[in-house]
Formats: C-alpha cells, sequence, structure tokens
C-alpha cells in the first residue's frame, strides 16, 4: 500500500484484528488480552506495510525476518498473520486447542509467518541479531524486525544481544520496544525501572526513534532501514488494552480471560 493511503487501510485492518484477538481468547479461555492488544498496531504495520513477507511463500530465502519476542502475546500475532493470509482466519478457533499448532507460544515451522520459537523472555532480540549478523555474513540484503515487551527488557539476554548489535553494526536490525509500562503483576517501574530507556538504548550505540505506537504512519515511518548505519531501537508507547476502555492501563488484563459479556461490550466499541 502506498504511504499516503498507509494510515487509514492499516487502522481498518488492526480493529479487524483486534476483534479476532478477543473472540480467538474468549473460544480458547485463555490468553494474554491485554498485551495482544497494545501490540496489535505494530504487527499489522510490520506485516501489511512494511516488511518483504509473501504469504504464498513464507519459507523465501529473501524474506525480511519477523521475531515476535514477547511469544506470550501469540494471539495478537496469529490474528494478524491470518489477516494478511499465512493462514485461513477460520483456523484461529484451533487458538490452544489440544495438538493445535497454534499454541499459546509461537513455534517455528508449526504455523507460516513465525520466523523462530518464542515464549521464554530475553530470547527475541538475541535471535534476532544472530539472524542480522548472518544476513551480513552473506552479503543479503533481507531485514529483521524484533518486537519485545517492555518488561522483558529487564532480561540481562538483551542487553548482551544489543550491546553485539551495536558492535557490529548491524543497521539491518530494528527492535521495536512494546512501551505498555505494565507487565505480569505491576507497572515496569515499580518492578525494574526502565527509564531513561531512550537514553539506554543510544548509550548501547542505537539509533533510537521515539514514538506513539498506535499511530500507523508514525510506526511506518519507524520501520524505515537505520539511516546511520547503525542497529534502530524504536520505543514504540502503547495503552495496555488498547480499544476497550475497562482494559486499557489495567495490570489485570494481562493474562485475565475477558467474559462474554464483556467481549461482546468490547466489540460494541471496536465497531463504532
Amino acid at each position: 500500500m502506498s504511504s499516503a493511503d498507509a494510515a487509514p487501510e492499516l487502522a481498518g485492518i488492526a480493529t479487524s484484528v483486534r476483534r479476532d484477538i478477543l473472540t480467538t481468547i474468549q473460544s480458547a479461555g485463555m490468553g494474554h488480552v491485554g498485551g495482544d492488544l497494545s501490540v496489535t498496531d505494530l504487527l499489522v504495520t510490520a506485516l501489511w506495510g512494511t516488511l518483504r513477507l509473501d504469504p504464498r511463500d513464507p519459507g523465501a530465502p529473501e524474506r525480511d525476518r519477523f521475531v515476535l519476542s514477547k511469544g506470550h502475546c501469540a494471539a495478537a500475532l496469529y490474528s494478524a498473520l491470518a489477516s494478511c493470509g499465512f493462514f485461513p482466519r477460520a483456523r484461529l478457533s484451533e487458538f490452544m486447542a489440544p495438538l493445535s499448532p497454534l499454541n499459546g507460544h509461537p513455534a517455528r515451522l508449526k504455523v507460516p509467518g513465525v520466523e523462530t520459537n518464542t515464549g521464554p523472555l530475553g530470547h527475541g532480540l538475541p535471535v534476532a541479531t544472530g539472524c542480522a549478523l548472518g544476513a551480513r555474513l552473506r552479503g543479503e540484503s533481507w531485514r529483521t524486525v524484533v518486537v519485545l515487551g517492555d518488561g522483558e527488557m529487564q532480561e540481562g539476554s538483551n542487553w548482551e544481544a544489543a550491546m553485539t548489535a551495536a558492535h557490529y553494526e548491524l543497521g539491518n536490525l530494528t527492535a521495536v520496544v512494546d512501551r505498555n509500562r505494565l507487565q505480569q503483576g505491576a507497572r515496569t517501574e515499580d518492578t525494574t525501572a526502565l527509564d531513561p530507556l531512550d537514553a539506554k538504548w543510544a548509550s548501547f550505540g542505537w539509533e533510537v526513534r521515539d514514538i506513539d505506537g498506535h499511530d500507523h504512519q508514525a510506526i511506518k515511518e519507524a520501520y524505515t532501514p537505520s539511516s546511520t548505519g547503525r542497529p534502530v531501537a524504536v520505543i514504540a508507547h502503547t495503552v495496555k488494552g488498547k480499544g476497550v476502555s475497562f482494559m486499557e492501563d489495567r495490570v489485570e488484563w494481562h493474562h485475565k480471560v475477558p467474559t462474554d459479556e464483556q467481549v461482546r461490550l468490547a466489540l460494541e466499541e471496536l465497531n463504532r
């Protein structure tokens, strides 16, 4: 899609994905709806408006690599992948069903479009750094984008990877932090403070971009390749539970499952 048309079209797709997230989690009786809703706009813009990916050939060697490090938000990833044709939307009903490939954490080779297994936090950025370094060593032009949770940034493995990526000047790597300021059970700043997060990334040698994580045009621009030759860190300020008033910025919706009535009310809000 053209840049001029990107924002309204992506907003419409994101609303549809949010509806799918709610019904998918309701059907499964399990999930992480708050984080799913906060990361939706980042996923939709990456998959629809930015990366070189082909649902008809998800393993194409020249594809860009996309890693969702916060793998507990699998319902959002599956809904976004289904929205752009990696598999039929009807399969979302299989989420977390016994032996279903659409399990609670994304698994490589089981689901088209899933680049690597994620779930244990702190692994996505190290894997993405390896992908970006691999492209460099092979002389390939594809890029790697990884989306992390902000609570996940308390894991030391991320900062080792950040240091490594800067050392090798991996300008083909973009790390996006879903900065909703809530993690399981508490606010990030009450658990292990992250701010000033932009200064931390910059001190590790990254090009830092600070954006509204629900503004599709801003997200699309933030996904553009590095202008400095350094890896890019995007701090995307988001709202946990975005789009549903009674879920927004509420820590209990990290893994609370909405009732049928709550889903009905949420869908009404999203349909306005």
